[in-house]
């Protein structure tokens, strides 16, 4: 299991400690409970006790942000989680919000003058579902700040070398002759195909670089010339052309010829993010360490980690220890929810008025996205739940899609924009 936050009676962040102490100190009420997620514990005596400084580590990425706390003297990872952003959700939200406005515009006021000249950006403005990326970041690292004696930020900057993928044998640069040899371009591959062979879709298998035109027929080593192939797949194309290869399966061979000139739509996410979040954390006044996707990849396979968001963060810059130890971390999922829409109108399909909502955000002193328990004690659903609760105006709230009355509720944990699960245990993989 991950440690358990602790906090002195002047809510000062402590060494976490195990599960196994935390339920002792509360067994004997020399604790109480402060946060449900990420549990935390507040002491109610005073110690006098020093604390080892613990690294906050961060892999950004466009759907999903792993985090780590480490202890860079003892190699041990105290603390992890994903953080799962809405960066859709709030892109869907706001083009649904403009197609509503602009049907209103042309119902309420159709003859009114156009406005494009008026509006101005502030230097280094990022776009709401971008931005919305970077939030979430700075939320958790101010959050933890307050949880955990952090003295210091490890943050993925780049997360691929640009000048390494467009030449794989260029010369000169001290890392490409080094260990980290290669690592760039491979980690860019797999993200770009999905982790998965291009010809027969195999997952969870060894995966090695394939030449879609070969170098024996003028093929280069650009990356728009490189794709990811199972050991079979590749053995069983040799040196021909990707067009002789799968003369008789055109499809296949348009789908391909087609992803390789694609961008990376989530790479441009986090490479649009990257200096942001960057300058954000450094306001924070604490040591900000920097590395590359290729570096976190090469510190995680040498130590033989499987692929996880929150293991890539343990594992991001040049700090991370020879042994990190991630035995018992259990991680935590983060979801972002938000904190609501102010839209007081709902619509049909077709963009129509359909009924208009409560101004209150709040019944019976509860609202959606509190951490509640449920206590039922008879009926289908008998038994002690808990969850994040969404809310009617009527005395019939929505738990774990079940209806549950307010009468049997009790508040754990007030919404804070953000739902709370475990990870699934780690699958070993070999396809990175």
């Amino acid at each position: 299991m991950s440690k358990v936050f602790v906090m002195d009676a002047e809510k000062r962040p402590l060494n976490p400690i195990s599960p196994a102490k935390a339920r002792i100190l509360l067994t004997q009420k020399k604790a109480a409970v402060f946060r449900h997620q990420p549990f935390t514990i507040i002491l109610k005596y005073a110690v006098k006790s020093s604390t080892e400084d613990l690294r906050l580590k961060i892999d950004p990425g466009s759907k999903f942000t792993g985090i780590a706390l480490v202890n860079d003297g003892t190699g041990e990872v105290v603390w992890g989680a994903d953080i799962q952003h809405r960066g859709m959700v709030i892109k869907n939200a706001l083009e649904s919000r403009r197609s509503l406005r602009r049907g209103r515009r042309g119902r309420k006021t159709r003859y009114r003058q156009p406005r494009f000249l008026n509006r101005t950006r502030v230097k280094g403005w990022l776009a709401p579902s971008l931005m919305s990326r970077v939030e979430n970041v700075i939320t958790w690292v101010n959050r933890l700040r307050k949880l955990a004696p952090i003295a210091a930020i490890s943050q993925e900057l780049v997360r691929f070398d640009t000048q390494i993928m467009e030449n794989p044998e260029v010369s000169g640069v001290e890392y490409q002759q080094g260990e980290l040899a290669g690592y760039e371009v491979r980690e860019y591959l797999l993200e770009k195909f999905n982790r998965q062979c291009v010809y027969c879709g195999a997952v969870d298998t060894r995966l090695e670089i394939e030449h879609l035109i070969p170098r024996s027929k003028g093929g280069t080593n650009r990356v728009s010339n490189l794709a990811i192939a199972c050991h079979k797949c590749n053995q069983k194309k040799g040196a021909k052309d990707i067009k002789d290869f799968l003369s008789k399966k055109k499809e296949l061979l348009n789908k391909i010829l087609k992803r390789v000139k694609a961008p990376l739509k989530d790479a441009a996410a986090v490479n649009s993010t990257r200096w942001c979040l960057y300058n954000r954390l450094k306001e924070t006044g604490l040591p900000v360490e920097v590395g590359t996707g290729g570096r976190t990849k090469f510190n995680r396979c040498r130590q033989k980690f499987p692929k996880a968001h929150w293991i890539d963060a343990a594992c991001v810059g040049a700090s991370t220890p020879e042994n990190l130890i991630i035995k018992d971390v259990k991680p935590l999922l983060i979801s972002a929810k938000g904190h609501g829409v102010r839209q007081r109108v709902t619509t049909d399909k077709y963009g129509f008025p359909k009924c208009h909502k409560a101004r209150i955000k709040s019944f019976m002193g509860y609202k959606t996205g509190d951490l509640v328990k449920a206590v039922i004690p008879s009926g289908k659903n008998k038994g002690t739940h808990y969850g994040r609760v969404t809310i009617r105006q009527r005395p019939s709230f929505t738990l774990d899609k079940m209806d549950v009355h307010p009468k049997y509720l009790s508040l754990l944990q007030k919404a804070d924009g953000y739902a709370y699960s475990s990870l699934e245990p780690l699958q070993e993989s070999s396809s990175s």
